[in-house]
């Protein structure tokens, strides 16, 4: 659950709204600069763009599909009573594995998303583990550094389950390299864009959910709310790579520069469950959350024109 406070209100987004709106980012990244998921130049041409980009944004948009078991029964706060947050979550290192490990179980049939997702996954702990990650796949979690904050602990358990994700990766990179309509999505230069593009989305879509409010101390936020850069977003190639500023503007309108979408402005609706505050502890959680309408909180995304 992802939590903020905004004017003696609490702000509740749940991590498969979360997830669903990084989808959305991905379906209508691509214009004149910026090729469309699937369609990125390569030395190997990929035969159907079109489904590539089908199972790109599906991955993206399921990437926390993880946390549907939680986010049905959560943990609730000692606090408020409501949900716990996310930063409070994820100090459990092994259910944070365990939810990925279950979230890969549910794509058998499209071994592309689960390639996509464990990418996502793998790179998130690489951040925390490796002495030497690839720059290049720095989620934007980690712009201002300190990886540590989110995946606390120590690096034996994190370098194992990459292992293991590096091991299920074979198992998936085999089976679309032995079909050859699928055989050029896992060369590296038609891969790599598609494994930044999950990060940057998941990015972009955390930074709403942040940046509804400023930082209050004991409620996670994501990003912020402060002018951001997105650093190597691919452009045309995976060789061709670029940083974006977003820019907040006021009034929920985020300015892009340079722009990615397809759709210039393009609105977008976060749903989000809202608590005047101070609020008494849910005596039954699951009808009172269920009973709540969640608000549609809007925002237009914009270019630099």
């Amino acid at each position: 659950m992802l939590k903020t406070k905004q004017d003696n209100k609490l702000w509740m987004v749940s991590q498969p709204d979360h997830s669903q709106l990084a989808g959305f980012f991905a379906a209508h990244w691509g214009n004149s600069l910026f090729a469309q998921p699937g369609s990125f130049a390569t030395p190997v041409p990929v035969a159907d763009p079109a489904r590539l980009r089908d199972e790109t944004v599906l991955a993206i948009a399921e990437h926390d599909n993880g946390w549907w078991e939680w986010e049905a029964i959560p943990d609730l706060s000692a606090d408020d009573g409501f949900p716990a947050n996310l930063g409070e979550v994820l100090t459990n290192q092994q259910a944070g594995m365990e939810r990925w490990r279950i979230g890969l179980k549910r794509f058998a049939r499209n071994p592309m998303v689960n390639l996509l997702i464990s990418s996502h996954a793998y790179a998130l702990y690489a951040a925390r583990a490796l002495v030497h990650p690839d720059p290049a796949f720095t989620h934007p979690l980690f712009w201002k550094g300190a990886p540590e904050k989110l995946y606390p602990g120590t690096n034996e358990a994190p370098l194992a389950f990459m292992a293991d994700l590096e091991k299920m990766q074979k198992g998936w990179i085999d089976q679309l390299r032995a079909d050859p309509a699928t055989a050029a999505w896992v060369e590296p230069a038609t891969l790599a864009p598609l494994q930044r593009l999950i990060q940057l989305c998941d990015g972009i879509s955390l930074w709403l959910c942040g940046s509804l409010i400023p930082p209050v101390t004991g409620v996670a936020r994501g990003i912020g709310e402060d002018t951001i850069e997105l650093h190597d977003v691919p452009r045309r190639a995976w060789t061709d790579r670029v940083t974006i500023t977003v820019t907040p503007l006021g009034g929920r309108r985020v300015k892009f520069d340079p722009y990615p979408f397809d759709i210039d402005p393009l609105p977008v609706v976060l749903p989000a469950r809202i608590v005047e505050l101070p609020a008494e502890k849910p005596a039954n959680f699951q009808t009172w959350w269920h009973a709540r309408v969640p608000q549609r909180v809007e925002f237009t995304m914009v270019s630099g024109k």
